[in-house]
């Protein structure tokens, strides 16, 4: 990323503000402030960092002074694309913002923002209003451009690498959470610079679709859910299968198949033009007909991009419709309380033509020792 693409971000977010009838942005910390101007604080604390973007004026970041001079290196900062100020202790930052916005303005604030730094600002700006981000501008990051999906995808490859390794490991007679440390080793030896999660949910842990690993001995005869993701070059990657120690029987691949019918029909649904909630309907319906629906208890899928969890989000009542460049995530599932469950998800990007797969690894029902 250079300068000039951080650039041609922030005059995008101006302009898209005001499109939305704001006048303009505040940024704290957070993938809005690194996706935006690409800089990312080394700590995160009570001290304001604040990116301000309004519509055909130049970009401003406020920092705590003696972070200043990082934030001057930082990509976004060069070529003149963006101002940085330092602020010192002592000094009162919301009122140096409230030099730069409109007192009355209504502006964009990112998700990830304190509530203490809401609070300054309404301090020092009484008739100032706000509205969320992803509420505001919820298409800002959803829209991929080739570079980023390109990144994308090289994430997703690096995941499936990981799981063709992981399925070639024993599974039985160790721990979820033994199995959950060979698949962050995995991630990061092909390349990923942050694990975000890894998640193995054997036999009736499986049926809790956030199971954190634990102590559990996974068993022969389990079934094991695999999900995991992280950072790869700042972009995410998130992919789960489904496995089994030793051979399943009839209805574990009963179940796993109306999972995998599920998924494909959701992924054959993609095209620019849908709703979010449509891919939604197509995976639920699957599963509902063949007499799970009560078992499938979370959306389809979300968005990703510099985090793993962003819009659009694939769920009933959300009406975005899809565009080519957008990214997320199809993942339906069936959980059968202490039993075990099934899920089958891959990153998916919407093209002129269809949907493209990011995740390339096999969706049947992996035997494993």
């Amino acid at each position: 990323m250079t300068c000039e693409d951080y650039e041609r971000r922030m005059e995008r977010a101006g302009r898209a503000a005001a499109d939305a009838g704001l006048a303009g942005l505040i940024v704290t910390p957070g993938p809005d402030l690194t996706w935006l101007c690409g800089y990312r604080p080394t700590a995160v604390t009570e001290r304001l960092t604040a990116l301000v973007i309004e519509p055909g004026r130049r970009a401003r970041l406020l920092v705590p002074v003696l972070e200043q001079p990082d934030a001057q290196r930082s990509a976004g900062a060069g070529a003149g694309a963006l101002e940085v100020s330092g602020w010192a202790d002592g000094a009162d930052p919301y009122a140096e913002v409230a030099k730069w916005v409109a007192p009355e303005g209504r502006y964009g604030l990112s998700d990830s923002t304190w509530a203490m730094h809401l609070l300054g600002f309404q301090r020092s700006l009484p008739g100032s209003a706000y509205a969320a981000l992803s509420e505001g501008l919820p298409m800002l990051r959803a829209v991929k451009d080739t570079h980023e999906v390109a990144r994308l995808a090289a994430a997703g490859a690096a995941a499936d690498a990981t799981y063709e390794e992981i399925v070639r490991l024993p599974f039985g007679g160790r721990r979820e959470c033994d199995v959950a440390a060979d698949l962050a080793r995995l991630l990061r030896e092909h390349g990923h610079s942050q694990v975000d999660f890894t998640i193995v949910g054997s036999g009736p842990n499986g049926a809790n679709p956030h199971h954190e690993a634990g102590e559990r001995v996974i068993e022969d005869g389990d079934m094991v859910v695999l999900d995991f993701g992280g950072l790869k070059d700042g972009y995410g990657s998130d992919t789960t299968r489904t496995v089994h120690v030793g051979q399943p029987d009839a209805e574990e691949r009963k179940v796993h198949d109306i999972v995998r019918e599920a998924q494909q029909a959701a992924f054959e649904a993609v095209r620019p033009g849908v709703a979010c909630q449509d891919i939604d309907r197509v995976a639920r319906k699957v599963i509902k007909a063949a007499g799970y629906g009560e078992y499938f208890i979370h959306r389809t899928g979300h968005g990703i991009g510099v985090t793993t969890h962003e819009p659009p989000y694939l769920v009933e009542g959300e009406h975005l419709t899809l565009v080519p460049g957008m990214c997320f995530s199809i993942e339906p599932g069936i959980y059968l309380p202490g039993r075990f469950g099934v899920r089958i998800e891959d990153i998916v990007t919407c093209t002129e033509s269809g949907g493209r797969r990011l995740n390339e690894t096999g969706r049947e029902m992996a035997v494993v020792r």
